[in-house]
């Protein structure tokens, strides 16, 4: 079974998110990802952070605000659902 994105954050342009993923196993992921202007509709990989494994929502955002600048620029997003 593949990772299921349970949040994903888009940048105040659109062009770039981060996808945050459980795994079968309970363990949490982040990726990050971004779309061309000539193509919107596709969204292309822009890191490889997937391999990293994180026991929460909560440390996998915590890691995905350290490694990806524009998501560190915005407001921190409310975790305590997951």
């Amino acid at each position: 079974m593949a990772d299921r994105v349970i949040a994903s954050y888009e940048n105040r342009e659109r062009d770039h998110c981060v996808d945050v993923f459980v795994r079968d196993d309970g363990s949490f992921g982040f990726e990050e990802w971004r779309r061309e202007p000539e193509d919107p509709g596709k969204w292309y990989r822009a890191r490889y952070y997937s391999a990293a494994v994180f026991a929460s929502v909560a440390l996998a955002v915590e890691e995905a605000r350290r490694k990806v600048a524009w998501f560190a620029e915005l407001p921190p997003p409310d975790t305590s659902a997951f």
